[in-house]
């Protein structure tokens, strides 16, 4: 009698070989995945920079700010308490190239630090470095 199932087709290779012929494309791309990240990939031997507040930074230098905000709301420059009319005066002209630098207590109100920041536009202020305090 006949078998109604033909034999499979393998056309004279035996296992060990057709699964090598079909690990070759998977081969060839990791190969490829392989150069492709060494030729984009940058090495570099060089250490990265100490980030700010770790390693000798870490003591308590303050940096220096133009402005200082404190939580009860009050405007400070150089100790001075500044009213919103005193800023042209007050605070250096507004420049491009070195932002004002605005120092914030910790407890500020949000409410209070969009005002200022509204009439630091008004002012011609464009750009500001915001300095707050680290969570404890």
């Amino acid at each position: 009698m006949n078998d109604l199932v033909p034999p499979p087709v393998t056309s004279g290779k035996s296992l060990m070989e057709r699964l090598e012929d079909a690990l070759l494309p998977l081969i060839n791309l990791v190969f490829l995945l392989l150069m492709f990240f060494i030729v984009a990939g940058q090495l570099s031997d060089t250490p990265l920079p100490d980030l700010p507040g770790t390693g000798d930074q870490a003591g308590n230098e303050q940096p220096h700010a133009d402005l200082i905000v404190t939580a009860a709301g009050e405007w400070l420059v150089e100790g001075r308490t500044v009213e919103a009319r005193d800023f042209p005066y007050a605070l250096p002209a507004p420049d491009e190239q070195s932002p004002l630098k605005i120092a914030a207590e910790q407890d500020i109100a949000m409410t209070d630090l969009e005002t200022l920041l509204r009439v630091l536009e008004d002012n011609g202020y464009g750009e500001v470095i915001l300095l707050t305090e680290p969570a404890s």
